[in-house]
């Protein structure tokens, strides 16, 4: 008599990139699956979690490069439950932070299927952390907006607008090609000074950092040669990191002088 296959799914957070910050529970849930279904932004090191003998499958996203819409990337996931038992879907950074999680998750249930989340460490958060940035602080900035670049239909959020009106940090994921348009709203704002900080591959060995202020991180993207993925931090915090103290110092100093 065969065993009776127990369809389940595991929505994973694989965190910002550092195979390290993953969390404990994340590593349990992996070394349980039968199949693996990934993302593009899950570190390699991570799938060596799983057994050597888990279907791995690849369903990541890159801009001009869909391997598979969120339609059959929901069935492929309830196919696999209902085949093979145990399916982690594995996803970058938090899976309920501009990840679809939750249309994952209505998807599967809606099939009877038993899902558990495990919340991941936010690129939001670490990968400013990673350059010391605290995205609060005392005095500096009381809240922070966490948006997305690219809204479904491939506009700015309207919230960015919304968001260079207020004195809170603005983090923005997936902006990297709508970098103009956002600069061009902070401008708007009388915010030309205002400190910004890109980390491209935040948290990784490949990591990269541009800081400049609202008026010249354009070029500073150019002169660094920054591109997705990267995280946009803007506001008053930047200044207060200790890694990049030095840079606006010396910034503030020439401004002075010129």
């Amino acid at each position: 008599m065969h065993n009776t296959i127990k369809p389940k799914v595991t929505l994973v957070g694989a965190g910002p990139g550092d195979p390290d910050l993953l969390t404990l529970k994340a590593v349990k849930a992996l070394a349980e699956a039968n199949v693996v279904l990934y993302d593009a932004l899950a570190n390699d090191e991570i799938l060596a979690h799983a057994p050597q003998n888990a279907i791995k499958i690849f369903v990541g996203k890159k801009i001009g490069n869909h391997a598979y819409t969120q339609d059959q990337i929901n069935q492929l996931i309830v196919d696999n439950a209902l085949t093979y038992g145990n399916v982690v879907r594995l996803k970058g950074g938090d899976p309920f932070i501009f990840g679809r999680g939750s249309e994952e998750i209505e998807f599967v249930e809606s099939f009877g299927i038993p899902t558990v989340v495990v919340p991941g460490i936010s690129s939001v958060v670490a990968v400013p952390a990673s350059q010391g940035i605290s995205i609060t602080k005392r005095g500096v900035s009381e809240s922070f907006w966490a948006i997305t670049g690219t809204t479904s239909d491939r506009k700015l959020s309207s919230d960015v607008a919304l968001a260079a009106q207020s004195s809170a940090t603005v983090v923005i994921l997936m902006g990297m090609h709508k970098l103009p348009q956002i600069i061009d709203l902070f401008q708007k704002e009388d915010k030309g000074n205002l400190p910004v900080a890109i980390i491209q591959n935040g948290t990784t060995s490949d990591e990269k950092v541009g800081v400049g202020t609202v008026d010249s991180i354009l070029e500073v993207v150019k002169q660094n040669k920054l591109t997705s993925p990267a995280i946009i931090v803007l506001g008053e915090v930047v200044r207060e990191s200790n890694k990049l103290k030095g840079f606006y110092e010396e910034f503030l100093s020439n401004e002075i002088t010129r």
